[in-house]
């Protein structure tokens, strides 16, 4: 495991930016989107996470423990307002 490496900010464009050595890289198991943000004075990478990443199988542990109903059921019932509009 690498501790820590120094490298220097370049310019890239106009804009200015690091490199990543590939040995810090394939530690972290990253070879996609980032997001940055500053913390306290410290600039923090981090991978960025799918939304819905698990939901599928959230989903069917709820179906499996009967626990994917509908929780205000009674609202679905039309009024005589929905009646009004053509769908």
């Amino acid at each position: 495991m690498v501790a820590s490496i120094k490298t220097h900010v370049i310019k890239i464009g106009n804009s200015q930016g690091i490199r990543i050595p590939k040995t810090l890289l394939e530690q972290l198991h990253w070879d996609g989107e980032v997001e940055l943000e500053v913390q306290e004075n410290q600039l923090v990478v981090r991978p960025v996470s799918l939304v819905r990443q698990g939901w599928d199988q959230q989903f069917q542990t709820m179906a499996e423990h009967q626990d994917d109903r509908l929780l205000d059921e009674s609202t679905l019932s039309l009024t005589s307002w929905d009646d009004d509009w053509d769908w």
